[in-house]
């Protein structure tokens, strides 16, 4: 921040104020990035939603309506049905000429065994392929073409035409041609539309999707001779429903996907001997259009505009792939995107299936292990004979370091002038600019307290005010606390307890919210009950907590010397002294009676500015003691126990968990919205019951749980954006330095929280 003095003259910006300024600019391109990843795994769910259409899927089928608009020629007529010249006109496949053709593939088990069938019987055959499958599996459509087969289409997502807006008939071909582009690089100019049949079955709202793709350029096909091969009647039925009459030429109607279809592949080369043995030769479309119409094969292929396919190149030189255009220019590249989207999509959401479920499993895991463990930590704390050892009376402590805290360092004080226990309090002005250390000696005047020092330095960072103090200390245990928090009576007193054991080094306390009664105040203090103090019982049991909150915790001089004191490594100096001192083979506890409540932000702004120094400071914390995982001991122990946990439940399930809500939207709104709304609220209730169990065990009042249901609509979605955007940060090599919070003083010396 550049201030004005007051002679006009521009100051240059201060330390702060150029971090601020660093930080503020490199945050805004990360949060950024960050939006674009989760954007970019919701449209890759929706493209393969709408490859498998779950998304904009129509299962409508029209049956029964009038044909009385469809010329009595067009019904009479033969299977293909093109429109040069603008005029309708059929054509019929030669006499002793089978034209066979296979609806919906391309499948990857049953398209390839046909494939092979007539390759055996040197036999072509006419594909009609939905695009999304053709995405789906290109290389299959390639070996198709290269093979000597025709294709065309039938439509992207196969549904019925009839029922579609023009715009939609027009995106399903367009696509279905980008697809063959990228596939196998041509285009073509046959059609068959999805549960069409014969000519005689057109209708008064199929009959104008007709004549405007005739008018495009496509030839539309139909059947002659259906196998029925769907209904799966058995091998001898398909074969004799599949053959024409008295030696009758006809287009064949087979199936290479869509359903099981082992009936079809046993009857096609029974077939194709049957049919060979009484005279028949075997043609695509292409060449039955040729050979009935006397022409080259090329003028057979049906219209000769083509203004309506996309990058329509030369004709293929093969008669028997007549209809193929090479694919060229955009549209050549468009498809090959295409399929390499579809590629990414086909490779990303089973993978995300699979990390969901993994998510799911951790998460329950999670919920189940607080459960267990935070009850059999409160018993055991809790119980009569329960007893750290002597009891702490020893003066102690305070250090309380302080930039820019004059709305609160007063009722801080008025707080720990009310301790039961001895204690001196060293405040550390940290190059307040705003009068804190004024404010507190008139407090500790006021308040008649002499046991109150303040130490003044420049502006350096909590981490040096808070090693000051520790060097400054007159005792040998140390109770560190935030600038804007006020302790109970008796929690100086609660806190040093463990301390009678000499084996503990650190005891965090228990931080609760002060500022609650907003709604951005009751969830974060939802989250500090629920989160945070049960995740504090199930570390202490397993003795790997990883984390002294800053706002309330005791520590030994002695251990915090010997460990180097508070680093400046990353922006969690709280998580990272504490895993310092596991590693260096002291025990830290959780001691929940020792109560202390702290302001937390009251702004969204200032909320995702503190989780994201938190979520970064932890990463790097973890990252800068990542030879635990391979050390021996205490420090092995800690790598190998805490730290999997650590990362399994604060970063790896958070950075996932997104696809909980994201899966469970995406069923809501296109698969099954009643089931999808069940698993949520089943998922919901089991954080309830967690919750309620929290608030039990810390005596608060339950009406706080209503915000719940929104916590977990709008709280917990902004948690996981800032912890990507950490993961985004820490994976770019940022840095940040600490970053002072807005601070009201609102929370006042504590009242009794039942």
């Amino acid at each position: 921040m550049t201030t004005t003095s007051s002679r006009g003259r521009r100051r240059a910006p201060s330390r702060i104020g150029r971090a601020a300024g660093k930080a503020a600019a490199l945050q805004k391109p990360r949060v950024i990035l960050a939006l674009l990843l989760l954007l970019a795994l919701t449209s890759v769910m929706l493209l393969d939603g709408y490859l498998r259409a779950e998304v904009g899927g129509d299962q409508r089928v029209r049956t029964g309506a009038s044909s009385s608009d469809v010329p009595d020629e067009i019904l009479d007529g033969g299977p293909i049905l093109t429109f040069r010249g603008g005029q309708a006109t059929t054509v019929s496949v030669p006499d002793k000429t089978i034209a066979l053709t296979f609806d919906d593939g391309p499948n990857p088990t049953w398209t390839p065994q046909v494939l092979k069938i007539l390759e055996e019987y040197d036999v072509p055959g006419t594909f009609f392929v939905v695009g999304s499958m053709v995405s789906r599996y290109p290389g299959i459509v390639k070996d198709m073409v290269e093979q000597g087969n025709e294709v065309g289409i039938h439509t992207f997502t196969h549904v019925d035409l009839s029922y579609q807006s023009e715009a939609r008939v027009t995106r399903e071909m367009t696509q279905t041609q980008l697809a063959l582009a990228g596939a196998a690089g041509i285009t073509t100019t046959l059609f068959r539309a999805p549960y069409s049949s014969e000519t005689d079955a057109i209708d008064n709202y199929s009959w104008p999707v007709y004549k405007e793709l005739g008018e495009d350029g496509y030839t539309s096909v139909f059947v002659d001779t259906d196998s029925d091969d769907w209904k799966r009647p058995g091998v001898s039925k398909i074969i004799k429903w599949a053959t024409p009459e008295d030696g009758e030429g006809a287009s064949v109607l087979f199936h290479d996907a869509g359903g099981e279809r082992s009936q079809t592949i046993a009857a096609l080369p029974k077939y194709i001997e049957k049919m060979k043995a009484a005279g028949y030769t075997f043609t695509t479309i292409s060449g039955a259009m040729a050979e009935q119409n006397g022409t080259d094969a090329g003028a057979g292929a049906g219209n000769t505009g083509g203004n309506g396919i996309p990058g329509a190149g030369p004709a293929a030189a093969s008669p028997l792939q007549a209809a193929h255009r090479e694919a060229t220019g955009v549209t050549l590249y468009e498809g090959k995107a295409l399929i390499a989207a579809v590629t990414l999509a086909e490779w990303t959401v089973p993978a995300l299936s699979v990390g969901l479920m993994v998510v799911g499993v951790a998460v329950m895991g999670r919920f189940g292990m607080m459960l267990v463990l935070a009850r059999r930590h409160h018993r055991r704390r809790n119980r009569r004979r329960f007893s750290w050892g002597p009891t702490v009376t020893r003066p102690v402590s305070v250090i309380v370091p302080a930039y820019n805290e004059k709305e609160c360092i007063a009722n801080t004080l008025e707080s720990l002038a009310k301790s039961t226990h001895p204690i001196e309090i060293l405040v550390v002005d940290d190059g307040s600019t705003d009068g804190t250390s004024q404010i507190a000696r008139d407090a500790a005047d006021r308040l008649g307290m002499t046991n109150v020092r303040v130490l003044r330095q420049e502006n350096a960072g909590k981490p040096a005010a808070l090693n000051h103090g520790v060097r400054s200390a007159r005792h040998d245990i140390v109770v560190m606390m935030d600038g804007d928090t006020v302790f109970e009576p008796d929690a100086v007193h609660q806190l040093v307890q463990p301390f009678a054991d000499p084996k503990v080094g650190a005891v965090a306390g228990n931080a609760k919210v002060g500022n609650r009664d907003t709604v951005i105040g009751a969830w974060q203090h939802i989250e500090y009950v629920m989160g945070f103090n049960l995740d504090r019982r199930m570390y202490d049991l397993l003795r790997c907590m990883p984390t002294i909150p800053g706002a309330i915790g005791a520590f030994r001089r002695d251990a915090v010397l010997e460990v180097g004191g508070m680093s400046e490594d990353t922006l969690a100096e709280d998580t990272d002294i504490t895993i310092a001192m596991h590693r260096a083979g002291w025990q830290v506890v959780y001691q929940e009676h020792a109560k202390a409540w702290t302001e937390a932000p009251g702004s969204l702004k200032q909320l995702w500015s503190q989780r994201y120094r938190w979520s970064y400071g932890t990463m790097q914390a973890l990252w800068k003691h990542r030879k635990s995982l391979t050390d021996k001991g205490p420090s092995g122990r800690f790598g190998r126990v805490g730290m999997p946990l650590v990362v399994l439940f604060q970063i790896v399930t958070p950075v996932f968990a997104p696809l909980i809500d994201v899966f469970t939207l995406y069923s809501m709104i296109f698969i099954d919205f009643r089931a999808a709304l069940l698993a949520w609220l089943a998922v919901l209730c089991v954080q309830l019951v967690c919750a309620a169990y929290a608030f039990r065990l810390d005596r608060e009042k339950y009406r706080y749980l209503l915000m719940m249901p929104l916590q977990q609509l709008a709280y917990r979605q902004m948690m996981y954006l800032v912890l990507i955007h950490s993961c985004v940060t820490a994976l770019t090599g940022g840095r940040l330095r600490w970053q002072k919070l807005k601070r009201t003083g609102e929370v006042g010396t504590p009242a009794g929280v039942s």
